[in-house]
């Protein structure tokens, strides 16, 4: 009887540890075999979560971006179904490193210039594209990284239309995700939600990684914080986490319906003016 029960549990783990290795869809916790297997079975979707280390006031720690923007595009991938989900950029432009300006004046943020940025994002849509993803996706936690990534997204969705690739700036998880309004239609008001390290994103780190935020040391309107954090709930973030991950699939699903665009006017910079695109080649 016990050489039974040991078999059985033998079975259990072999075949339980088999389904957790298909169900992966983090490639930086898969081989190189498992993702050339996942993406001949059609899962031709790499979603390329950008992060950043900043200043998150005294309360929270400056991974914050990472920790929220890993758990967000696994959510987002298993939706969409036929998805991966490549490792998070950490480091991302946060401000002029040596005029401190914006969360580089406060210690532990990284900065990125913006074309260092771009670059990095240039070479890692290569690289997946060199391995058989149709289509990529950058979805950005922080407000620096949503111009410069719609830029790389418009170029290269141009550079590699003939070869039936598409590159997709998922804009509005970050910039129009609806969680404002959500916070307002239940009585808080745009001074309690402000812009940084408040209720939202405290919120949302306390319902991923709790162990991420100081809740004894939570200010308004103070050291970095603009905003009231201590209205803070896991409750919230859970809802807030939930109206980034939807508003991701559907602009996700919306690009991926419509043509690739062939001409320069999938490009803004290209699309301009002649003075307004040699302004832009001046000054950036």
């Amino acid at each position: 009887m016990p050489l039974i029960r040991i078999l059985c549990v033998l079975i259990t783990i072999w075949f339980g540890s088999g389904a957790t290795r298909a169900a992966e869809i983090e490639t930086g916790r898969m081989t190189w075999v498992e993702i050339r297997d996942a993406v001949a079975a059609g899962k031709t979707t790499i979603l390329i979560p950008t992060g950043g280390t900043e200043q998150n006031g005294p309360h929270m720690v400056t991974g914050k971006h990472n920790y929220v923007g890993v758990e967000t595009a696994r959510r987002i991938a298993l939706k969409l179904g036929d998805a991966l989900v490549a490792p998070i950029l950490p480091y991302v432009p946060e401000g002029d490193i040596a005029k401190r300006e914006g969360h580089t004046a406060y210690a532990g943020t990284v900065s990125l210039a913006p074309d260092v940025f771009a670059a990095v994002l240039t070479s890692t849509a290569a690289s997946f594209k060199a391995h058989g993803f149709k289509t990529i996706v950058f979805i950005g936690e922080h407000g620096g990284s949503i111009e410069p990534q719609g830029v790389v997204a418009a170029r290269l969705s141009q550079a590699w239309a003939g070869e039936g690739i598409r590159v997709i700036n998922a804009a509005s998880y970050y910039a129009s995700n609806g969680q404002a309004a959500w916070l307002k239609a239940r009585g808080e008001s745009d001074a309690a939600i402000g812009q940084h390290a408040t209720i939202q994103d405290t919120s949302e780190l306390l319902a991923v990684f709790p162990d991420g935020v100081r809740l004894d040391k939570r200010v308004a309107d103070k050291d970095g914080v603009t905003g009231d954090p201590t209205k803070a709930t896991a409750e919230i973030g859970a809802a807030m986490l939930e109206l980034k991950v939807e508003t991701a699939v559907k602009d996700i699903e919306a690009a991926r319906k419509a043509p690739i665009a062939t001409s320069e006017t999938a490009d803004p910079v290209a699309n301009r003016g002649f003075l307004s695109r040699l302004w832009h080649w001046f000054f950036g």
